[in-house]
């Protein structure tokens, strides 16, 4: 026979925060919330489908990824066995249905892709612009049919930085992109996609404050993270500036924050910023599991 401990049923995550919230008063002075949650999509097969992301209604913008191999001729996108031939639908039903922002990301942890000349990225730009963008030129293929994302996010993690601000630019000639990136907290513009963030065209920075000890949040010593942070939000004051979270505990390396130092602690040190953006997620297949967007949405 169970004892009543092992009957009693555990407070959703939610209930617990927000009783915190109610016990522990006022919290230190921050800028205004902005309710923007991002999520990556397309890592697991086991998340859902899109739309049934966009379904949750607690998403503002769902980032596809990746686009894993460009720069070399050859293209190719991996969503982790997700049927492509639904995804078309699924966009259209995000954007129009849900009024989500569907982005795609390129890079991501592969190895085969780069932009070794100038002429190459803007080969990969025109390719982007015709096959997942408003383009659409004969001979070039459009995996999602005619469903046209609203931008692209840079996740360049390997291959340097070089001629990334090329492909932004290009991108811009074409005008109506939303340009993004998703870059390291310790990043330095001959390591990652930061080439393309200076040149002012990329509206959207997302910091992950995850798998890097170096810059990841904790509550006994909190200068380093509010310090990249500090430093990303100055250098680039024009853009929109997010936190990269991991959904779960065990989606990173490091970096988690549990809800209540998310909303004591964390928060109100990035929310002094005027350029502070919102809280994107890694990943869809952790949220669903941890719930851990549904619990912070009211908070960002």
């Amino acid at each position: 026979m169970a004892s009543s401990s092992q009957r009693r049923r555990a407070l959703p995550l939610s209930f617990v925060v927000i009783v915190l919230l109610i016990l522990a008063g006022p919290g230190p002075v921050a800028g205004d919330k902005t309710g923007e949650l991002t999520v990556f999509w397309g890592r697991n097969k086991d998340e859902g489908s899109l739309r049934e992301a966009c379904d949750t209604g607690i998403y503002n913008t769902v980032i596809i990824s990746f686009l894993t191999v460009f720069g070399h001729g050859r293209y190719w996108a991996d969503l982790s066995g997700h049927p492509v031939a639904g995804v078309g639908a699924d966009i259209k039903h995000c954007q129009h249905a849900k009024n989500v922002t569907v982005l795609l990301s390129i890079g991501g942890d592969g190895d085969q892709y780069s932009l070794p000349t100038p002429r190459s990225a803007k080969d990969v730009a025109d390719h982007l612009w015709h096959a997942y963008l408003g383009g659409g030129r004969h001979g070039v293929f459009r995996p999602f049919g005619d469903a046209v994302v609203d931008g692209i996010d840079l996740y360049i993690d390997h291959g340097g930085s070089a001629n990334y601000d090329e492909l932004a630019k290009r991108l811009g000639e074409h005008g109506g992109v939303l340009l993004t990136a998703t870059v390291r907290c310790m990043d330095g513009q001959e390591t990652s996609g930061e080439a393309a963030v200076a040149t002012g065209l990329i509206g959207r920075i997302h910091v992950r404050f995850y798998d890097d000890r170096r810059c990841s949040y904790d509550s006994s010593e909190r200068r380093p993270f509010y310090g990249a942070w500090l430093g990303w939000t100055a250098r680039y004051a024009n853009a929109s500036v997010h936190v990269g979270l991991p959904a779960a505990w065990d989606a990173a390396s490091d970096g988690w924050i549990n809800p209540a130092a998310l909303v004591f602690d964390a928060l109100p040190l990035v929310r002094g910023t005027p350029n502070y953006g919102g809280v994107v997620l890694w990943n869809r297949h952790f949220d669903r599991r941890s719930r851990y967007g549904q619990t912070i949405k009211g908070m960002l």
